[in-house]
């Protein structure tokens, strides 16, 4: 259920229908209460895990591959033998090698997003800041690992990301990388309901600090307070902070009244695209610079706008006034979140202006535009 595992599986098939002889390796099978990665009838594929590493390598030696596609590796080391095999692009989901915790964050004294350039002085900032946990011994184990990722990226013919925030990431560190239209899939749907003066909200993500939920739990009554009107919050979607976020949630319905939270859980693609029609806006609360936030295009392809923090690639989509408005994000608070949803939806025309918007957003993210592009990159590598 993550942006890297949605990506995957819907460019194996791509691939194929472009006439390119693809091949799928991955490390492991994990978690296995999630649906998997079906790789299309004739591709062939191997777990390194399953099969063990070495045999893994072996078969896919033999597969002789022209070029490698690599997205999210967990194992620094196996990753670098993958490079022995064959020229490599490599697709910059995340902050690889540029954050010692990955998250690009810091949580003290506020929660804030980092733009500085990873390096030795991440060391000083890790518990000031609360980059990460409390023990120095995983402090310093991270920090390698990062320094070794940020090294290895240097091996790669190209590398590939979906927003200039993340471009610019690379540039902060001495690498080049180039930007291409990235594909969202969804089923789409005429969006919108009948309508009975209650403003729907939709948060769908996991149920981490950074993920904001939180901070939107926290500014429904100051929505309500300015709209005077109803308002219902789903949160779907799963976590860490799930418990805790119910229980705010619950706390708020019994201090103030025109409010209702919903907490469904992790969703089919079937149904989530339901509740994105059915919604009259989507929330994008992340506290961290998402490097993109695939929901907000996959929102879009409904008709339905979004309201965000002003942090990381969420820019490439959310485009304020046009596909949304966007809250300030230096720091991230409830009450300018809660300021940037009222402004989405009080006006009628405007809020109809801020869906068509959404929708032409959503038409920029294909497969169809981003294919030729990305098969342009590997044939070049």
């Amino acid at each position: 259920m993550g942006g890297i595992e949605e990506y995957v599986g819907i460019l194996l098939p791509a691939l194929r229908r472009a006439g390119l002889d693809v091949a799928f390796w991955h490390e492991r099978n994990a978690p296995v209460d999630r649906s998997a990665i079906e790789p299309p009838p004739g591709v062939p594929f191997w777990c390194a895990a399953e099969m063990g590493a070495e045999a893994s390598f072996d078969a896919l030696r033999a597969w002789q591959p022209d070029v490698l596609y690599v997205h999210g590796s967990e194992s620094v080391d196996l990753e670098r033998r993958l490079l022995d095999i064959a020229p490599a692009v490599h697709f910059l989901h995340t902050y690889t090698g540029t954050c010692i915790s990955g998250q690009k964050t810091w949580t003290r004294p506020v929660v804030t997003p980092c733009s500085r350039r990873f390096g030795p002085m991440c060391l000083a900032h890790y518990f000031p800041h609360g980059c990460g946990g409390s023990n120095p011994v995983t402090m310093v184990r991270l920090y390698r690992e990062q320094a070794s990722r940020l090294a290895q990226l240097r091996r790669y013919r190209t590398i590939l990301t979906h927003t200039e925030h993340m471009r610019q990431e690379m540039v902060r560190h001495g690498l080049d990388a180039e930007v291409v239209p990235y594909p969202v899939e969804t089923r789409t749907s005429d969006a919108g309901h009948a309508g009975d003066g209650t403003w729907r909200l939709l948060y769908a993500g996991r149920m981490e600090p950074i993920k904001g939920g939180l901070a939107l739990i926290q500014a429904t009554p100051d929505v309500v307070a300015a709209v005077g009107r109803p308002v219902s919050v789903v949160m779907a979607g799963d976590g860490r902070d799930r418990q805790r976020w119910e229980i705010r949630a619950r706390e708020i319905e019994k201090s103030i009244t025109n409010v209702q939270f919903e907490f469904p859980g992790w969703l089919p693609q079937d149904r989530l695209a339901k509740l994105m029609k059915d919604a009259d806006l989507l929330v994008v609360p992340s506290l961290w610079p998402e490097p993109f936030g695939s929901v907000g295009p996959g929102a879009g392809e409904h008709g339905l706008p979004a309201a965000a923090f002003a942090v990381g690639g969420i820019r490439q989509w959310l485009v304020d006034g046009v596909t949304g408005h966007l809250a300030p994000g230096d720091p991230p608070t409830p009450a300018g979140l809660a300021r940037a949803i009222v402004r989405c939806l009080e006006d009628p025309s405007h809020y109809a202006a801020l869906r068509k918007g959404a929708r032409e957003m959503a038409d920029t993210f294909t497969m169809e535009r981003h294919l030729p592009e990305l098969i342009k990159v590997l044939a070049r590598a």
